[in-house]
């Protein structure tokens, strides 16, 4: 299993930031991979060669844009994304279904998110939304 935490898992080379056309929050990119896991009909989806960000504003109904401002709706996407519906259920680790409860009910569950990563036995380029690291999303 490749290390999809490590900053050599994208393969594509993309801009660093582009801001959301709907919320206009500076957004960062994200793999055509991590997109057509999480949306609900990749067959129907036509991507095109170009860069595509991922939008992290909470109240931005926006999760995926293009460079040419196409749009990927939450609606569009067959998981919720966390930081965009703030609740007890919200997942933070998105490999293995921890939720934004179970680490309230649970301290040692970031350790041993901490542990899988280190042995690359997490799935974060393609589960988490994001396309990034789930500790990220963990709370400091």
């Amino acid at each position: 299993m490749s290390d999809c935490c490590s900053s050599s898992c994208s393969t594509q080379k993309a801009a660093t930031k582009h801001c959301c056309p709907e919320c206009g929050i500076e957004c960062s990119h994200v793999s055509i991979f991590t997109i057509k896991y999480q949306i609900r009909q990749p067959w129907n989806w036509l991507d095109k060669e170009q860069i595509y960000y991922f939008c992290n504003a909470p109240n931005c109904n926006v999760v995926y844009f293009g460079d040419d401002n196409s749009i990927i709706f939450k609606s569009e996407l067959r998981t919720e994304v966390g930081i965009k519906n703030k609740t007890p259920n919200s997942i933070l680790c998105y490999c293995f279904g921890i939720t934004v409860s179970d680490l309230e009910n649970n301290t040692e569950i970031k350790s041993y998110v901490i542990q899988q990563t280190k042995e690359k036995v997490c799935t974060c380029e393609t589960h988490n939304p994001s396309g990034r690291c789930c500790l990220k999303d963990f709370p400091k």
